[in-house]
């Protein structure tokens, strides 16, 4: 389970504190999926790093399985990110001088076995992309970088999973299948999926919906 309870995140400005986030509160279990809204600048990136734990929040707390992730040692934290939580990025992030294959495999690097390359392929031909293992990212689509990244973001069986703006530099074709991949592979894993865009259609397609409105998050 997922809680976040009564986060805060404030930055320091010559002026003063500047809030961005204000009292979120959020309650997930395994297999749920939810989606949040809003313009940008609305916080809601913000929000998805500190429940990533990428950054702290300025008070309150999230717990994930019950773990703190901020309670933990610099080295533990980042084992707990890789272990249990999956990103997919607006921009993909792929290494450019690894294989398609290579770059699923990348968070398996410290713990690597044979069945870890089995489930890569596995992964990358439920995305449609079998024929592309040995391929490097400047020779695939926007939409195929997208779906190496969804691939990536699921090869440690991750408890959560979590995208930024998967589709924010798609075509509406790719976007689609990108949508599609994602609920249906956050089904087929039963992990807890949360998605910030700013995307009206995206959002629709998700059981929850959320939008960011005065540093708050509301449920639609």
């Amino acid at each position: 389970m997922l809680e976040v309870k009564n986060v805060v995140k404030e930055y320091e400005t010559p002026r003063g504190p500047l809030t961005v986030l204000s009292d979120i509160s959020l309650s997930l279990k395994r297999g749920e999926a939810v989606s949040i809204m809003g313009p940008s600048g609305s916080g809601k990136s913000t929000l998805l790093y500190i429940i990533g734990a990428l950054e702290p929040p300025t008070r309150g707390s999230v717990a994930l399985e019950g773990v703190d992730p901020y309670a933990l040692e610099e080295n533990r934290l980042a084992s707990f990110r890789n272990e249990k939580i999956g990103f997919i990025f607006q921009d993909h992030c792929l290494l450019p001088q690894l294989s398609v294959i290579e770059n699923v495999l990348t968070p398996t690097l410290v713990s690597y076995t044979n069945a870890n390359a089995d489930r890569a392929r596995a992964l990358l031909e439920s995305v449609g992309l079998r024929e592309r293992l040995d391929h490097r990212p400047a020779e695939l689509s926007g939409g195929e970088k997208q779906r190496v990244s969804l691939a990536r973001a699921l090869i440690m069986k991750p408890l959560m999973l979590l995208a930024d703006e998967p589709t924010g530099n798609l075509d509406r074709h790719s976007a689609d299948r990108v949508a599609s991949l994602l609920l249906d592979l956050h089904r087929e894993q039963e992990t807890i999926l949360i998605v910030v865009t700013h995307s009206a259609e995206l959002a629709s397609r998700f059981p929850v919906r959320f939008e960011m409105i005065d540093q708050k998050l509301w449920r639609l």
